[in-house]
């Protein structure tokens, strides 16, 4: 019996082989001629879409899912743009976790309203899917969905989840999906971390992907289609140009928009797809702070934990003893001790091996350290398996190392839809 990629991600453990399914996808090429920060300007996927004089959009009604990081590169929203332009038929709007406009917190959504600046509905996406959130596009009237939010890399950050949600509810309600792609703020390099099993799927986590996945929205759409979807939706993507696999969100010349209130700069995005696991435990992870994710901390936690961490000499960061009282979220008001990570080699810093060797010695030092009552960190880290394991007194190195061969399977299957070099 031959094993398809769909149940080599779903198993994990084993190298796909054979050639990538078919998906209707069409890609427009990424053009990478000169190096970042020397004469490249990368352009965003709606650029060039808008350059194009919307030629992919030409005699539909069309929704927009976005939120406040869907910008032009001079910080215009590209709804404003749009709504504004005759040759775009736009007629709704759909926010995710957050809102359209960003107005909610983390959990927290917009409602249905319409938008006080062009007079569009706006339709609440959040915590929907299948036939409910195909019902909402029904009720729009679009013919065409368009995707444009920024991403910063991580699993388990539910825009990704939205937009596979959206692909899965366009297919049942027979619409076309379009995605304006943007660069991957922390660099599409590589796959890291844990896979996840589906036995654990939620909102932070659908499918089997790795915990940092190392692609675009775009490519993760391609997979989605190729790999997941039951039914896969008319795609059409619309590449990034100027911007190679290595580049950070700094080189790209493009303003940064916290996609969410609690990713502020594109440094918190370099640390969070490893540090976000500390929201399983009853540490802080910073929410609260001027450094979410880089802050993090507990009463009673002192300077043992950087010196701890320290002592693992872990490539391209270091631990700086820190204090500090959180205005909401855990420990609110209150001052707590913890670490301040601080990256000095980001080509060299692995974020989700740095955040399961904070979790390690972090239960270490501290006779605090508990797990939330809810194992949330096994929707986090994919399965109970580092949960377990770090209970068990396993290192890091050792934790890392079972994640590796459900890993490697990732990777083979991530490779067919990459579309940049």
């Amino acid at each position: 019996m031959s094993l398809s990629r769909r149940d080599l991600l779903a198993a994990g453990g084993a190298v796909a082989a054979g050639t990538a399914a078919a998906s209707a996808v069409t890609a427009a090429p990424a053009a990478a001629d000169a190096p970042a920060g020397r004469g490249r300007r990368v352009r965003t996927g709606f650029e060039r879409l808008a350059a194009d004089g919307y030629a992919p959009l030409a005699g539909q009604r069309v929704g927009v899912v976005t939120n406040p990081t869907g910008i032009t590169a001079d910080a215009r929203h590209v709804v404003d743009v749009m709504h504004a332009d005759e040759r775009v038929d736009l007629v709704a709007v759909f926010g995710p976790e957050h809102g359209f406009r960003g107005t909610a917190q983390a959990g927290g959504s917009e409602g249905r309203h319409d938008d006080p600046a062009t007079g569009l509905p706006v339709y609440d996406t959040y915590l929907k899917s299948g036939q409910a959130l195909a019902d909402v596009f029904a009720a729009s009237g679009v013919d065409t969905v368009v995707f444009d939010i920024q991403d910063v890399g991580a699993r388990f950050y539910t825009y990704i989840w939205t937009l596979y949600d959206c692909m899965a509810a366009a297919a049942l309600a027979g619409k076309r999906f379009v995605v304006l792609d943007r660069p991957n703020p922390v660099t599409g390099r590589a796959a890291l971390g844990p896979v996840l099993d589906r036995a654990f799927a939620t909102f932070v986590g659908r499918e089997p992907i790795a915990q940092a996945h190392g692609m675009t929205v775009a490519e993760l759409a391609r997979l989605f289609n190729g790999e997941f979807l039951a039914r896969p939706v008319p795609l059409e993507t619309v590449a990034v140009s100027g911007w190679r696999r290595g580049d950070f969100f700094d080189a790209t010349g493009l303003p940064w928009v916290p996609p969410s209130p609690n990713m502020p700069t594109a440094d918190t995005a370099l640390v969070y797809s490893g540090t976000c696991l500390f929201e399983g435990t009853n540490l802080s992870e910073g929410r609260g702070t001027t450094r979410p994710f880089e802050l993090l901390g507990a009463e009673g936690v002192d300077g043992r934990w950087a010196e701890a961490a320290n002592a693992l000499g872990l490539p391209g960061v270091r631990f700086r003893e820190a204090y500090f009282a959180p205005t909401f979220s855990k420990f609110q008001g209150r001052t707590v001790g913890g670490v301040q990570l601080m990256v000095s080699d980001r080509e060299a810093f692995d974020p989700v091996r740095t955040g399961i060797a904070l979790l390690v010695t972090a239960r270490r030092v501290w006779s605090g350290f508990a797990w939330r009552p809810d194992n949330w960190i096994d929707k986090l880290t994919g399965s109970s398996r580092v949960r377990t394991m770090i209970d068990a007194g396993a290192a890091a190195d050792e934790v890392a190392a079972a994640w590796e061969a459900d890993l490697a399977a990732f990777r083979a299957v991530r490779r067919e839809y990459l579309m940049y070099h």
